[in-house]
Formats: structure tokens, C-alpha cells, sequence
């Protein structure tokens, strides 16, 4: 499938759905952990993000086109743009956020971890949080250096990020 079929499918549709260079996901709905888990995150970012105006934050379904010529189009469950690089908003996202949260399931978690990871990595997105339910853990992937950096964080840890500043929450409260 091209970008454009994509965008143009007269089946359009709410659900979660991405476009794996060409190839079309539709994974089923969620389950309830894994959006109250989403939303949980996406909270506590945007309670810090949103009184410092330091840009917006969004949750899936929403579709960020990072190689649109590759027909590459993901729906991270949580993400954050900066403030100065809102222009890259236009009805979807195009380019890379700042910040790109996936939910493992057991489903989803070797294509998170491996696929999106070198997405994420090669489009430009700064920081690439995992969160992982079954272990109640975070793994910061730090794309800003010239090599990445993964940082993982568990139980009272504060969870450091590079493009969110002065944000310090403990992994606990995400799994309340």
C-alpha cells in the first residue's frame, strides 16, 4: 500500500493502524491496562509539559508520517512535540516528534523494540520512551548524542529526559 492509498482509503477509521513501509498493520484494539497505562503516561507528561508551554502532547490514534515516499507511517501511543517544531503539525504529524512512548504488549513488543527503535533512531525522533507493563520499567532511548544512549529506570527511579526539561517523575507513579 502507498502513503497515499493510505491516506485516501475510503474505509477511513479511528482504530490504531500504521503503514510498515508499504505494508499495512491493523493490530486489534487494546486492552483496558494497556490505554489506562497510555493515558497514565501521557498525564503526567502533559502536567508537566503543558504550564511550561513546552509543547503538546497527543496519544494514538494519530499518524506520524516519517517517510511518506517509503509509505512509512507509525502511531506511537504517546508523543511529544516541542513548542518551536509545532510546525510540523498539519492534520497529522510530519516529521519526527520530540518524544515517541510505545506500550509493550505481548504482541507488540519485538516490533517495538526492534523495529521502531531503528525507526525512530533513523527518522530523527530525540527520545524513545518503552514502557513495559509486565515489568514495570521504562527504557529511555537518548537519540540526541552522536551515539545512542539507553537509560532504564524501575520503581522510585525518576525517569530523566533529554527533551523534556526538569521532568522527574517516579516509574512507580505510572503504575499506580
Amino acid at each position: 500500500m502507498t502513503a497515499d492509498e493510505y491516506f485516501y482509503d475510503p474505509d477511513e477509521t479511528n482504530r490504531k493502524r500504521e503503514l510498515a513501509c508499504g505494508i499495512l498493520r491493523e493490530p486489534p484494539a487494546p486492552f483496558y491496562s494497556h490505554q489506562r497505562l497510555s493515558l497514565r503516561v501521557a498525564r503526567l507528561i502533559a502536567d508537566h509539559v503543558e504550564p511550561r508551554q513546552l509543547g503538546e502532547v497527543v496519544t494514538a490514534p494519530i499518524d506520524v508520517v516519517l517517510d511518506y515516499d517509503r509509505a512509512l507511517i507509525v502511531q506511537p501511543d504517546v508523543l511529544f512535540i516541542a513548542a518551536d517544531r509545532l510546525s510540523i503539525v498539519n492534520r497529522q504529524v510530519w516529521g519526527a516528534p520530540d518524544l515517541a512512548v510505545e506500550i509493550l504488549s505481548s504482541a507488540t513488543a519485538a516490533y517495538e523494540r526492534l523495529d521502531k527503535y531503528g525507526w525512530y533512531r533513523e527518522y530523527g525522533v530525540r527520545e524513545y520512551w518503552i514502557v513495559d507493563p509486565f515489568t514495570e520499567s521504562v527504557v529511555v532511548c537518548d537519540f540526541t548524542g552522536s551515539e545512542p544512549a539507553r537509560r532504564a529506570f524501575s520503581g522510585t527511579d525518576a525517569i530523566r529526559s533529554t527533551v523534556i526539561p526538569d521532568f522527574n517523575t517516579a516509574v512507580a507513579a505510572l503504575f499506580l
